[in-house]
């Protein structure tokens, strides 16, 4: 199955939900340091309520550490100002879908932007989705691509 990765995460109950939808589809999470809160603290046991301990968990000092110890080959970043949606994404099985922290997005050398996508928006109103609704919409995309080419 694919991977879910989150750049320095900064929301404890974003991270929480995202774990418990990474239990529910039997998806392998990657956090990237630094991150402004603990992993242990309350806020994110209350978001994944009791399935955190089910999550497969998977930590890094930063982003060279990710790329020395996963050796990935297939690395799909979203971002807001991505031109491609998310649709058109080459999902596959054993990808890494790539998010960037909630304030911030995804920094420059990090991203390829060739390699990136984003979930639409139709509002001027609206600068970008929750990152917990965002990473479950294109969890689901590609499970559904993946299952059914």
């Amino acid at each position: 199955m694919f991977n879910i990765v989150l750049y320095c995460p900064e929301i404890p109950g974003n991270t929480g939900t995202i774990g418990r939808t990474c239990v529910a589809l039997g998806l392998k999470l990657h956090i990237i340091h630094p991150i402004s809160f603990d992993l242990s603290e309350k806020a994110v046991r209350r978001a994944g309520l009791d399935y955190w301990k089910h999550v497969q968990l998977y930590e890094y000092e930063n982003w060279n550490d990710f790329l020395n110890k996963t050796n990935p080959e297939n690395l799909i970043y979203f971002s807001r100002f991505a031109e491609k949606t998310y649709y058109q994404a080459p999902y596959q099985e054993d990808c890494f879908l790539v998010f960037g922290s909630e304030t911030s997005g995804l920094p420059k050398e990090v991203v390829e932007i060739e390699k990136s996508y984003s979930l639409p928006s139709f509002s001027e109103h609206i600068r970008s989705l929750n990152l917990s609704n965002t990473v479950t919409a294109a969890a689901y995309e590609s499970l559904r691509q993946i299952k059914n080419p």
